[in-house]
């Protein structure tokens, strides 16, 4: 997937930009994120109830990080960073 669906979803997110967060839903091709920034969004505009909006939240950027990290290049994750002589 590409990691700039995920970058603008926390970028949207932590700027209350919810008109762009809802076409990024639209666009992204990435179903999870879809149905994530769709229950958040939900969650947000309908409920009352605080908790339920944060379960929501939390759990829309704990996708974004497990989805940023499992897409980072492979590169990087393995890369030592102690240089040999």
């Amino acid at each position: 997937m590409d990691t700039l669906d995920y970058d603008r979803a926390l970028y949207y997110t932590h700027r209350s930009e919810w008109d762009n967060l809802i076409v990024l839903m639209v666009r992204t091709k990435d179903h999870m994120l879809s149905k994530r920034i769709e229950r958040f969004l939900h969650a947000y505009q309908f409920s009352r109830d605080y908790t339920v909006i944060e379960r929501n939240l939390y759990s829309l950027l704990r996708y974004l990080d497990h989805a940023n990290n499992a897409t980072a290049p492979i590169h990087a994750q393995h890369e030592d960073p102690v240089l040999s002589i």
